[in-house]
């Protein structure tokens, strides 16, 4: 039976504290090859997993080990609920958080690749979700209605986001009071289709998330972390960006 191992975010998190630069001297690089949108934001100091995989493993797979309960277990997703599934893909989570919040519940799945949104929208029709709505968003922002989500679900995606810093800033105003980030990833170097938690800390607090539950789990192939806003959102130029200081760090 997997465990809530208290004792090993609190001592990953010292770490990502630990991973904040000396010097934010690299801020100010103009990178022409970056949006215009994205470039008051910090470059983030890590590879980017090509993106593409939109389905982890095999929705049968998944269902054999609960994945999908188990998450929404942590979550705890009720009836009723607003949230939102972020690179939805294919809609693993789409379908089952639809099903979890019931009739008065809503669910949005984003993805920013338009044959992802098609096909979703086919499923969505195929399947009469009728408490699903489909959007598509941009590699920097989700485009979400602000004041909207109980819940935003990344799963086994954060690390194909190219701006973390423009992404998470623009994500953040979504969530309801006392809503919360819910992120599903693997303990991997982020070119690997991954991300170190002490790294995902770290991204989060940039941006003024506060890390409230980290769980390994086999039936996630990784781990659960889970995030509430805390204090102000920072301007676009306050936001320090985190450092690796070598490949080992990232492991």
């Amino acid at each position: 039976m997997a465990r809530t191992v208290r004792k090993s975010w609190l001592a990953t998190a010292v770490l990502a504290i630990a991973l904040q630069p000396l010097a934010a001297c690299e801020r100010g690089k103009s990178d022409s090859s970056r949006p215009e949108a994205v470039r008051a934001f910090p470059v983030a100091d890590r590879p980017v997993s090509p993106g593409g995989m939109d389905s982890f493993s095999s929705e049968v797979q998944r269902d054999s080990v609960n994945e999908a309960k188990v998450v929404m277990d942590l979550a705890r997703i009720d009836k009723g609920m607003t949230v939102a599934d972020i690179g939805a893909g294919e809609g693993y989570y789409t379908v089952r958080l639809a099903q979890r919040v019931g009739a008065k519940g809503r669910v949005l799945a984003e993805d920013i690749d338009p044959k992802a949104i098609q096909g979703l929208g086919l499923r969505v029709e195929r399947e009469r979700l009728e408490n699903v709505s489909i959007k598509l968003g941009t590699p920097d922002d989700p485009r979400l209605p602000e004041s909207s989500f109980d819940r935003i679900f990344l799963v086994h995606m954060y690390h194909e986001v190219s701006e973390p810093y423009a992404f998470l800033w623009h994500l953040r105003p979504a969530l309801r009071p006392g809503g919360k980030v819910i992120v599903v990833d693997v303990d991997r170097p982020t070119g690997e289709h991954g991300i170190p938690p002490a790294l995902l800390f770290c991204e989060f607090a940039a941006v003024g998330f506060r890390l409230s539950q980290f769980v390994r789990k086999p039936e996630l192939q990784g781990y659960y972390a889970q995030f509430e806003a805390s204090g102000g959102r920072p301007g676009p130029e306050a936001i320090v960006p985190c450092r690796m200081s070598s490949s080992a760090d990232m492991k």
